[in-house]
């Protein structure tokens, strides 16, 4: 076979190879199957995106559950930090004769408020170290401003009446009584541990015991 026959026979070849494959992949199933190629494609990528923020749900959600379900004594510490206003920390009787906290707790100086509920009323109180050293404690409440139910608020090394504005050094608590003076509560150290009595909690009963109020 001539050179010449030999190039129009590997042309013809090539065109008739080309023509197979443009004729299979122009063929309906062939389009078909390119076509859900590209739409699952498609969706793979989609789906990272989706993906994504379903797992960004799940961590919301998860992280809104645990703060919900931590122990009212977890909840209770953050708001017994909060000594701006008369957020408190609850304590819970449960028949107990005394109720403690780790002297540790008071050592930046700034007051804990506590509340502790007896036959319907809220006895609310507070405990701090003042700046000589002494871990105090007294009713949120006084001898005169107590039908106000406002008690008091810190500011610095005193405690200030919310009703009426007299000021208090730290040193004073649980020393002086009567009068607008915080109503001071025994309390003991022990070890590591500031022990106050039940009864002398709900002694302060009285202040707190107002109609419309708990």
């Amino acid at each position: 076979m001539s050179n010449g026959k030999k190039k129009e026979t590997v042309v013809e070849d090539e065109k008739r190879s080309a023509g197979e494959t443009s004729g299979a992949a122009a063929s309906p199933e062939d389009r078909r199957a390119a076509k859900k190629a590209i739409v699952l494609g498609t969706e793979k990528r989609n789906r990272k995106p989706l993906v994504a923020f379903l797992c960004c749900v799940v961590i919301i959600v998860a992280g809104a559950f645990y703060f919900m379900t931590r122990t009212d004594d977890q909840v209770g510490a953050i708001q017994a930090e909060n000594t701006g206003d008369s957020a408190a920390k609850n304590v819970a009787g449960n028949g107990a004769s005394e109720v403690t906290f780790p002297a540790s707790l008071f050592d930046d100086g700034s007051a804990r408020y506590f509340q502790y509920a007896d036959s319907g009323t809220t006895i609310r109180y507070f405990v701090l170290k003042s700046s000589d050293g002494v871990i105090r404690a007294a009713f949120d409440a006084c001898d005169v401003c107590w039908r106000e139910g406002k008690g008091y608020q810190q500011e610095g090394d005193v405690m200030v009446c919310r009703n009426c504005g007299q000021r208090f050094a730290s040193v004073r608590v649980n020393e002086v009584k009567g009068g607008c003076n915080p109503a001071p509560i025994d309390r003991k150290i022990r070890g590591d541990q500031v022990v106050l009595q039940v009864k002398n909690i709900i002694a302060g009963r009285g202040y707190f015991n107002l109609p419309g109020r708990t």
